[in-house]
């Protein structure tokens, strides 16, 4: 008895003296993440260089690869160098945003991570199916600025039923594809120039609830960055810097993510996002934490963003065409509009 009498005064011994009696193994893993937090996390260069490439080659490359690789070396009835783009997309942002989660230095609501990304691969999923069949009726005569039941070669569909599972597509790729991720965007078709007299049926019903279905889309991948965004506070001023890696991402970053709103239609849910994030900041400066590394490229990244696309709207505040063409209370436009009206109508 003795000898167990001391083997216990000896393990308390070594538990040292910031060690709790009766303290239990969940505190004392809590315990550890809090230490671990004391220190600011390490730049993560590596998923911010991936991230930030897979963007621009994935996303903003795919709609120039379809135009670029001829149509005979991908017939409509395989899959696109454009639909290749957008599986390998749907494969990689999910995989970078869990190693981002993984990596933060805060333990985050994992039920929450687990359903925005179930959520994000589902509606990926399902818009890879709509966007890919959808590409491949333009070449076909499909109008954009029309509804499914008034394009020329839907309505004279027989028998009539064929209509409605065009019209499901629609709902699958608009609605719930795009309610569910951020989708890689595509150009406009050449069917529906801007320099229409009728504005873009998406667009007719914008200025209300039209807003909300389109900043829907995108919800799950800023609440999954704003979350671990969440967690990039550091209590060492020493910590709050960016390191050179840092600041040459920042550029690259910003653009796209001007690219990301302005064609992606979700100027009110950004906005909102970044005012949260700077919500959380001046309330964490109270309790005297700051940003460290990752957390001000985020920050410096979405507010880049904000002031491309405060310039961009100032450069075409009075172009009519585009005005006709994005009638609604916010006046974004897209640069794929843009390039259809200024660009491609020249050649």
């Amino acid at each position: 008895m003795e000898a167990v009498a001391r083997r216990r005064q000896h393990a308390r011994a070594a538990g040292g003296a910031g060690a709790q009696p009766g303290a239990t193994f969940l505190q004392a893993r809590h315990g550890s993440i809090k230490a671990d937090e004391a220190a600011p996390a390490p730049f993560h260069v590596d998923l911010w260089f991936y991230f930030t490439l897979q963007n621009w080659v994935l996303d903003f490359g795919r709609p120039i690869a379809m135009l670029v690789f001829p149509l005979e070396w991908f017939p409509l009835n395989k899959p696109s160098m454009g639909d290749y783009f957008h599986m390998a997309y749907n494969i990689i942002t999910p995989f970078l945003l869990l190693k981002l989660i993984e990596r933060s230095p805060r333990t985050l609501p994992r039920s929450m991570i687990y359903v925005s990304i179930i959520t994000f691969i589902m509606g990926a999923s399902i818009h890879l199916v709509g966007d890919s069949v959808n590409h491949r009726l333009l070449f076909s005569g499909y109008q954009h600025h029309l509804s499914v039941r008034e394009n020329p070669i839907i309505k004279n569909l027989k028998p009539e039923t064929l209509i409605d599972s065009f019209e499901l597509l629609y709902y699958y790729d608009e609605y719930l594809g795009h309610s569910m991720c951020p989708r890689p965007l595509s150009p406009p078709s050449t069917s529906s120039l801007i320099l229409s007299p009728q504005p873009c049926r998406a667009h007719l019903f914008q200025p209300l609830w039209g807003w909300g279905c389109l900043c829907l889309g995108y919800i799950p991948f800023f609440l999954i960055l704003f979350m671990y965004f969440s967690g990039c506070f550091t209590p060492t001023k020493a910590g709050s810097s960016m390191p050179a890696a840092a600041l040459l991402l920042v550029v690259p970053s910003g653009l796209y993510y001007w690219y990301l709103v302005t064609e992606g239609q979700i100027f009110i849910l950004f906005t909102f996002t970044f005012f949260a994030m700077l919500a959380l900041v001046l309330r964490q400066k109270r309790k005297r934490l700051f940003l460290d590394s990752n957390g001000l490229f985020l920050f410096h990244s979405f507010a880049l963003t904000l002031l491309l696309v405060a310039l961009w709207v100032a450069w075409l505040w009075d172009d009519p065409v585009l005005r006709k063409k994005y009638p609604g209370v916010i006046y974004v436009p897209e640069p794929w509009a843009f390039y259809t009206l200024h660009v491609s109508s020249r050649h």
